[in-house]
């Protein structure tokens, strides 16, 4: 492996290097999928999402943070680097925003390359970056200060990853390494008591078996359980499940999982965006709902925001073409109350409640009930335009449950 970074040049960022599963993505020095590996340190078992950063690849990257808990964005030291990435026109801002958005609860910020020439282990700069970017998360109130951790690192030389970085080389830095700060985050809130939620991500056939990819969010699964699937209303019977430390006989809140299925199902029943549930206790599938939105930043040739706007819609795993169908109200963004009912448009930073239908049925729940389900985010031309939350769904989708 090492040999091979050194011919294409990559010796200096061989951890992504290697994160990075296929050639077209060695050769160009991008990661477009969705890396994945796994590790477990004496105190917990981790699974790692290495998403793509790359404006091109944003709708990859949702689908990684969809499964997480916890993010770790890597952002740079090197002058105009940091600058640069947390630019309009940067990754920056929009990865912190869809984080907040697709559930993460915890963000550790990672300020890598702070052994670079233009750096030097600079508490000063590694201060400048903290407080200019806290400041922008808590003024557009996407991560408040006690949901955000702070570490300097080196992946050139792993310094402050595993071993706590030198007093001689970082005088000043107090805390822990990034594995022990990992170590040491309290574990989250769990519903295990909760109707099993199991956005679908991905699906493959091999051997004969269907194998499913999800990230359990509610409730429990266990082999031999029959379950649901929503909006197809098809039914299959869990034969086996696996995570990346093997075979599972019960699986929990927080676990990315495997399911095989071996029969039972028809294939096209089962896809991206559905969602496993148990049978009588269903979320809802529907074309239309009403939501409470930000909006961000318009399209500068799409600059009102209005009844008949369309995008693509983000609900958990799914991807949905959407229309906005009325606009019901505009909100105060200090009080959240009503300033107008029925406006004509909206435009940037404004707060509102709309209609919105998509063309095909999503798998959602309300916000209050469900977060996980209840969240959305709106984009437009490969841009984040709008997030929110779903306030009320709307004439569900029945559809015949096909036997196992």
């Amino acid at each position: 492996m090492k040999s091979k970074q050194k011919n294409k040049n990559r010796s200096s960022w061989f951890l992504a290097y290697i994160m990075d599963t296929n050639e077209e993505e060695r050769a160009r020095g991008k990661t477009v999928e969705v890396g994945r590996a796994h590790f477990a340190t004496t105190k917990k078992r981790y699974t790692i999402l290495d998403t793509p950063g790359h404006k091109s690849y944003v709708p990859n990257m949702i689908s990684g943070v969809a499964q997480a808990d916890i993010a770790v964005m890597v952002i740079s030291a090197r002058k105009g680097e940091y600058e640069a990435g947390f630019d309009r026109s940067g990754q920056t801002r929009e990865h912190a925003l869809l984080a907040k958005t697709l559930g993460v609860k915890k963000l550790l910020v990672v300020i890598n390359k702070m052994d670079d020439s233009t750096v030097g282990w600079s508490e000063e700069r590694f201060n400048f970056i903290k407080k200019n970017f806290s400041e922008w998360l808590i003024r557009d109130r996407i991560f408040v200060s006690k949901e955000v951790e702070w570490i300097p690192i080196s992946g050139f030389d792993g310094s402050n990853l595993l071993e706590k970085v030198s007093h001689a080389v970082c005088p000043w830095y107090f805390g822990p390494p990034l594995l022990g700060l990992l170590d040491s985050l309290q574990p989250l809130a769990r519903m295990d008591t909760a109707p099993l939620r199991i956005p679908v991500l991905d699906k493959y056939k091999e051997a004969g078996r269907l194998i499913v990819l999800g990230k359990i969010e509610a409730g429990v699964l266990r082999i031999g359980d029959t379950v649901n699937v929503v909006p197809s209303g098809a039914q299959f019977l869990v034969s086996q499940i696996e995570n990346d430390a093997g075979t599972l006989t019960v699986a929990k809140p927080g676990e990315n999982i495997r399911i095989i299925i071996r029969t039972g199902i028809d294939e096209e029943a089962i896809y991206k965006g559905s969602v496993i549930c148990p049978i009588g206790k269903p979320p809802i599938a529907t074309t239309d709902f009403v939501g409470q939105i930000q909006i961000l930043e318009l399209l500068e040739h799409k600059s009102l925001f209005s009844a008949g706007y369309e995008c693509v819609i983000h609900v958990h795993t799914a991807v949905e073409d959407v229309s906005v169908t009325m606009l019901l109200e505009k909100l105060n963004s200090k009080t959240g109350k009503t300033e107008s009912k029925l406006p004509k448009f909206v435009q940037n930073k404004d707060f509102l409640v709309a209609h919105l239908t998509t063309l095909r049925p999503v798998t959602i729940e309300k916000f209050d009930d469900f977060a996980q389900l209840g969240r959305f985010t709106l984009r437009d031309e490969g841009k984040t335009i709008a997030v929110g939350k779903i306030l009320a769904c709307h004439a569900p989708i029945r559809r015949k449950k096909e036997k196992v």
